[in-house]
């Protein structure tokens, strides 16, 4: 395979690398243990807690992704729920009877029961923010009896299930609510217990042998953040790392092709436009910007191939919807004549700066004149949220809470949304995102979502650009590394390294 000119690293990005790899992945004696029984995993992810690995926040899906915790419900691969610590469910008009796993215990030794499992949904649904998968939802539990919980809500929800598979509904330990911090260092009641967490740096992780699905294959994980996608694949080449999340794209090819896994995800890479307030206030020239993106360019251009043009948010990870979509109504648009916008990205995914620099391109020759912002992702969320750049160029993922892209497109675009980064306030649009919301499962509320999706686009608040594709890196010793699309599992009980 022929390595483009312009993704070959000089020597002193190698040097540079190879300092931040000693730095990441040096001192962990731990990770070289091989023990009696098997290898500790070498783990290099990409993003760093950004609240103390809070199951509140996204952190929640790290501790989902080392089975650490674990949530009432999965999911199966067609996003359908099945039993966890949960083995069986009803539904009553809005309300939903769950009955507790009998025999599990939490990595401090006390019982799972219905009072566990209440403090921890209650806490949830009383936060502020609350999780995103709550967005819109009243939601109380109530213990009936020992191993037997309750959940109601506030209208009748058919999603209930599917909502309480997310991370961000973890059931950990009376031990980890520590009056408005929730702390899940030895709470969880995964194969793997939380032993360790050293800031933003690293996590230890080690097998927990009472764990009532059999005991875990590997004696544990040790974690290492490193945000630099460069540092992260060379960690896999130098064999300094077993399993390697989010290689990028830009060094995807200088990897060997075993060691690499690449899948299509529901992950977006979306133009959120600001409809509140600046330049795209005016809807004909958020038409102006989106009639000027050139997908295409950016898909072959920064992802060298390794993507998918958008038609719409959501991708071929849910190949029903390109069956469903029909063509969107839009507002005719204005032509640009010098209007000054700034754009923020962050750096935290390798290829979004690329992304920016390249629309940065495409916008000025349609007449804008451009400024970008590009940070760390801890650095720039509150100023995104609160609406303070003319647009942002974020990877969204698209079913990543509850299987259902339902929640995704009410946290992004309802009126109250949390993740409302285009500030948008369509009636229309809460009208359709409402209907979705309440339909239930299966082909018509599958319609329903493509009739909020098409509600959205027509607004031009927000321009999808290209559909993800996952690249992971194992080692050639992993055996059973997860490579799940929603990003939920990566190491399980039965991942190891020979």
């Amino acid at each position: 395979m022929r390595i483009p000119a312009h993704r070959l690293l000089p020597a002193t990005a190698l040097t540079a690398a190879s300092a931040l790899l000693t730095g990441c992945f040096a001192g962990a004696e731990s990770t070289t243990d091989t023990g009696a029984d098997g290898k500790r995993i070498r783990l290099a992810m990409m993003q760093p807690p950004r609240s103390g690995l809070s199951p509140l926040s996204d952190d929640a899906f790290k501790l989902s992704r080392w089975s650490t915790a674990e949530t009432l419900v999965k999911l199966d691969a067609d996003g359908d729920a099945e039993p966890a610590l949960a083995t069986k469910w009803q539904q009553s008009g809005r309300t939903w009877t769950f009955e507790i796993r009998d025999g599990v215990t939490f990595h401090d030794g006390t019982r799972l029961d219905a009072e566990a499992v209440v403090r921890s949904l209650s806490t949830a649904a009383t936060a502020s923010p609350k999780p995103r998968i709550l967005d819109g939802v009243e939601l109380t539990a109530k213990a009936e009896d020992a191993d037997t919980v309750t959940v109601t809500t506030g209208t009748e929800d058919p999603l209930v299930p599917q909502r309480l598979s997310s991370p961000q509904l973890s059931i950990l330990a009376t031990k980890a609510y520590k009056g408005k911090l929730v702390d899940p260092l030895g709470a969880g009641t995964g194969p793997f217990e939380l032993t360790k967490v050293n800031g933003t740096s690293s996590a230890t992780l080690d097998r927990y042998d009472d764990y009532w699905g059999g005991k875990a294959k590997s004696p544990g994980i040790d974690v290492k953040f490193v945000p630099d996608g460069t540092a992260r694949a060379a960690a896999l080449r130098s064999g300094e790392a077993d399993i390697v999340e989010a290689v990028p794209v830009s060094q995807a090819a200088l990897l060997d092709k075993d060691l690499i896994t690449e899948v299509p995800m529901p992950r977006t890479n979306t133009f959120y436009l600001n409809t509140e307030k600046g330049v795209f206030k005016d809807a004909s020239l958020r038409a102006a910007a989106r009639e000027a993106i050139d997908a295409e360019s950016i898909v072959k251009g920064v992802y060298e191939g390794r993507a998918d043009v958008a038609e719409g948010l959501l991708g071929p990870a849910l190949p029903w919807a390109a069956e469903l979509r029909t063509p969107v109504q839009r507002t005719k648009a204005a032509k640009a004549d010098g209007q000054t916008i700034t754009i923020g990205t962050f750096t935290d995914r390798a290829e979004l700066p690329e992304v920016a620099a390249a629309l940065q391109q495409q916008l000025q020759k349609a007449g804008f004149k451009v400024k970008l912002e590009i940070r760390e992702y801890a650095n720039i969320e509150s100023d995104m949220l609160a609406g303070d750049f003319d647009a942002f160029i974020l990877s969204r993922a698209t079913i990543l809470d509850s299987g259902d892209p339902a929640a995704y497109l009410y946290s992004d675009f309802a009126s109250d949304g949390s993740f409302n980064i285009s500030q948008l306030a369509d009636t229309s649009v809460d009208k359709a995102l409402k209907t979705a919301g309440e339909t239930r499962t299966g082909e018509a509320r599958r319609k329903a979502v493509i009739a909020a999706e098409a509600a959205v686009l027509g607004t031009d608040a927000a321009v999808p650009m290209l559909h993800e594709r996952v690249i992971q890196g194992d080692a050639a010793g992993v055996v059973d590394a997860a490579h799940d699309p929603r990003e939920r599992e990566l190491v399980t009980a039965d991942t190891r390294v020979r």
